[in-house]
């Protein structure tokens, strides 16, 4: 496939897979590594059926996850902007972040708009505080004594803009997370007569709540959070088998390191938008111990392979002489697009797969 993953190339890597009859294929989860050990390795384990099969959201989530990604991204993009804001009043000698908890504050704006139009009186700047901060005017006064220039004016509308841009364009993406949310029929609550659908299990003795409202109660967890997590994880728990491998995957557990005989703990591993950890409906761990990478050319011992409570998937030979039709290429209206599925969750005991499984030069 030249390491170009287009539909075509995919096609036509599932019709040779299918005219050898390989059954199962395991994909790794990183691209861009083909080390011929690493692909051995991952081919052992899945002969012997040690792999488990990779969450896949239902499609429905999939455009959920796109949406709060994008929304995450944006933030940590307005925070960096807020950031560059606050270095460049340090720069000007204004000292108002020692006396205002944060900059997105309505009197924060209101002093950092009228520096840039031009006035420079510390008093009349201080009295353009509200609520809470009226009573630091004192204090505010002294930190709006600086050296602001025009040219700092300049750069602080520039930085300004883009923070209205993006929370604009946050809005719109929040907006549009709710609403996808509210096509998903099991995030819909029941009212007490029984109907459900959007706006359901808000009203007084609703039995269910909205899934949304449900995480909503959690203590720290808002409304945002709530949709991001839906998001992460779907609405099916039963994916998951366990409640273990849930915070598992969510990369919410510490990590086990083991060393030789000595085994500790250390810290949760830090989530990402791109975790791969294993789904549930897999088979039972082996008797034996838990593989390594550093192993991967190794023999798997005789004792473990004996004592795996599920028989080993059966190999497919390379160099099988059946002849298989081609599939048709996409866009056909008879186009079996099953065979471009063949890593997915649902296919039979399908895991994980690795892109370096493809032999070397």
């Amino acid at each position: 496939m030249d390491g170009v993953a287009t539909v075509n190339a995919v096609t036509e890597l599932a019709d040779h897979l299918r005219c050898h009859q390989i059954e199962v294929v395991t994909l790794e989860s990183t691209g861009g590594n083909r080390q011929k050990e690493d692909a051995v390795w991952l081919a052992k384990l899945t002969e012997r059926g040690m792999l488990r099969p990779s969450f896949v959201p239902p499609p429905e989530i999939r455009r959920l996850r796109e949406f709060t990604r994008l929304r995450a991204d944006l933030v940590h993009e307005r925070t960096r902007y807020w950031a560059r804001l606050e270095k460049l009043l340090e720069r000007a000698l204004i000292k108002i972040s020692a006396v205002a908890s944060s900059l997105d504050t309505d009197s924060t704006r209101a002093m950092i708009e009228a520096l840039i139009a031009g006035q420079r009186n510390p008093k009349a700047l201080a009295d353009l505080a509200i609520g809470r901060m009226r009573p630091k005017r004192a204090r505010l006064a002294e930190a709006l004594d600086g050296k602001f220039e025009p040219h700092h004016g300049e750069l602080a509308r520039i930085l300004l803009d883009q923070i209205d841009a993006l929370t604009a364009q946050i809005d719109v993406l929040t907006a549009r997370v709710t609403e996808l949310i509210e096509q998903i029929p099991a995030a819909q609550g029941i009212d007490a007569d029984g109907t459900t659908g959007p706006g359901a299990g808000t009203g007084p003795g609703a039995p269910v709540l909205p899934a949304v409202a449900r995480l909503d109660e959690i203590t720290g967890c808002g409304i945002i959070a709530a949709q991001a997590v839906l998001a992460g994880i779907g609405l099916d728990m039963t994916v998951f088998g366990t409640p273990g491998r849930l915070v598992s995957r969510a990369k919410r557990c510490p990590q086990t390191r083991q060393s030789g005989t000595k085994t500790s703990t250390g810290k949760a591993a830090r989530a990402t938008g791109t975790s791969t950890a294993s789904s549930a409906r897999s088979p039972p761990p082996p008797a034996g111990p838990t593989p390594s990478s550093a192993s991967a050319t190794a023999a798997w011992p005789a004792a473990a392979a004996s004592a795996r409570p599920w028989p080993p998937w059966p190999a497919r030979s390379w160099s099988s002489s059946s002849i298989c039709s081609p599939t048709p290429k996409p866009g056909s209206t008879t186009s079996d697009r099953t065979s471009t599925t063949i890593a997915s969750a649902g296919n039979a005991r399908s895991a994980t797969t690795s892109a370096s499984s493809r032999p070397s030069a």
